[in-house]
């Protein structure tokens, strides 16, 4: 899992923040724990994407926090779709 350079505990704080960001953001009631865990897998999956598609996306605390909050809006909508 690419962690942009943040760390572990930098990767669970910003996932943390970019997961409620993305559940104020969709209008989605999660919860703590499912916001920390969007915010980090959709950094990872994004990160992931973007490098397959050659984007490079940096290293440091705003890049992890931009692309977690995109890649948690990502995930919701899935799910969303998926639901339906």
């Amino acid at each position: 899992m690419d962690l942009n350079g943040v760390g572990l505990l930098g990767a669970i704080v910003i996932g943390g923040l970019a997961g409620w960001l993305a559940e104020r953001f969709m209008r989605s009631n999660m919860g703590l724990l499912m916001n920390i865990i969007l915010g980090i897998v959709g950094a990872a999956a994004l990160n992931f994407v973007l490098k397959l598609a050659g984007i490079y996306t940096g290293t440091g605390l705003l890049v992890y926090l931009i692309v977690g909050f995109i890649g948690a809006c990502l995930l919701i909508a899935i799910a969303r779709m998926v639901r339906r």
